[in-house]
């Protein structure tokens, strides 16, 4: 009899750890939370085209309620609209290429949020980083000369920094889908308009007014930004405005 009172107090005590282990392992699991993300840029996409705009993103919690994310990936400018002038007319597209980079440095609302990082409201600063540039080639009607093929490089340049407000939903555990809602920030321009021809500088500022407006055409806001705004005699023009940002990321948690 005493045997079994000793056996059934060992079986008790044998499942009463296993139980209290178990127990541990179920709450670690229903605790556990993911502190990684890489993400594609859905609004880029969306905007230049899938084909014209690749970048990819990754974002780490580094304290219990922040994280610092990095952005990087091939820019591209849209395809110009044809326009005439009354002496050029833009044929062809030669080159197109350039990138994007940004980071930024996340505090999730400890107070707003259920939810642990990267799930839920943010806000911090950021800084971004987009190069452009596109080689053209136009045709100028030269009197009675005939035509004349006129070369022209583009670059632009467009430096931010500012300040966001964003909300990030994880969903099925795994998938993130993130909103950059309101990305105020001050930015720089830089538009250059080479020439590789021996035009008058009356046809040059002409040609370089053409390029200025397909730059327009294709960035809202930059008809405001480069309003009054003349190539000096390098081809270059350099302002500052305000500038904003609005990013839709979706990606993956682990």
């Amino acid at each position: 009899m005493r045997k079994l009172a000793v056996y059934i107090a060992m079986l008790c005590l044998l499942f009463g750890s296993a139980g209290r282990t178990l127990g541990q392992d179920t709450l670690k699991k229903a605790q556990k939370t993911y502190k990684n993300v890489i993400r594609y840029n859905l609004s880029g996409a969306m905007f230049f085209g899938v084909n014209r705009y690749v970048v990819f993103g990754y974002e780490r919690v580094v304290a219990p309620h922040q994280s610092f994310s990095v952005n990087v990936g091939v820019a591209g400018l849209p395809k110009f609209a044809s326009i005439n002038t009354d002496s050029f007319n833009l044929s062809k597209d030669v080159k197109n290429s350039g990138f994007n980079i940004s980071a930024d440095y996340r505090f999730y609302l400890a107070k707003e949020n259920r939810f642990a990082p990267p799930h839920g409201l943010y806000i911090g600063p950021y800084a971004s980083y987009n190069h452009f540039k596109r080689d053209n080639t136009w045709t100028y009607q030269n009197g009675g000369s005939g035509q004349q093929l006129v070369n022209t490089s583009t670059q632009l340049n467009i430096s931010t920094v500012g300040g966001e407000l964003g909300y990030q939903f994880v969903l099925w555990k795994r998938l993130a889908l993130d909103l950059v809602m309101i990305g105020p920030g001050l930015s720089f321009y830089d538009l250059e308009a080479q020439i590789q021809s021996n035009l008058s500088d009356a046809q040059k500022q002409q040609l370089q007014q053409a390029v200025e407006q397909l730059i327009t055409q294709k960035f809202p806001g930059m008809n405001y930004v480069f309003s009054g705004k003349t190539f000096n005699g390098n081809g270059t023009i350099h302002t500052g405005n305000f500038g904003f940002r609005y990013i839709i990321h979706i990606g993956f948690v682990f």
